[in-house]
């Protein structure tokens, strides 16, 4: 039987994730689970990998789009972006170079978050993986001119997500007469 890299993927993917639990309310990884310790598994390349992530966010195996959802949000958790400009899934035991179209993840929502305990507003980004993140300077609110100037963020592991449309105009909704939003006490300016 031919040896199946996207399965071992999966397998190998699994039993990293039942090691270290889940949390559906972490705020701050890219699928809302205990993010994987990605930055201390360094295992040889393995090669390319027949996946792919279009421009709009939308993952690929073979041709064939991903449509289970949780197997993106495990395969999310798994991707970098290393110092050589490639995107790589990473398990413990291999890694693997995906194509990616622009962004490899898309915030699909903004809303307001409040901290019960300090009182601080700040603006929460939801992808479509499942995590959120809050606006911050280390996300930041930067312009991509190949997507007609629309904003990404950056994310942990050399990751990005850029805005979908619907999740612009919320933004935008939520921008005060100067064209700013603040989040955790910080202005960010939609102009």
């Amino acid at each position: 039987m031919a040896d199946d890299a996207f399965a071992r993927l999966i397998r190998s993917a699994g039993v990293t994730e039942t090691n270290l639990g889940g949390n559906s309310d972490f705020i701050g990884s890219v699928n809302g689970r205990v993010p994987y310790p990605l930055e201390t598994w360094a295992p040889e390349h393995c090669g390319q990998l027949d996946m792919a992530i279009d421009r709009d966010g939308r993952w690929f195996h073979e041709g064939s789009e991903i449509k289970r959802s949780e197997l993106v949000s495990l395969f999310a958790g798994l991707l970098r972006k290393e110092s050589d400009g490639a995107f790589y899934l990473v398990t413990p035991v291999e890694k693997v170079e995906v194509n990616v179209a622009l962004h490899p993840l898309m915030v699909v929502d903004a809303s307001q978050l409040h901290d019960s305990e300090t009182g601080e507003e700040s603006l929460g980004l939801v992808l479509n993986t499942g995590g959120i993140f809050k606006l911050s300077p280390e996300t930041g609110l930067h312009s991509e001119a190949r997507a007609a100037g629309a904003a990404f963020v950056c994310l942990p592991h050399g990751l990005t997500a850029l805005f979908t449309r619907a999740a612009w105009y919320r933004l935008v909704e939520m921008a005060d007469d100067t064209g700013c939003i603040v989040s955790g006490g910080e202005r960010y300016s939609l102009l």
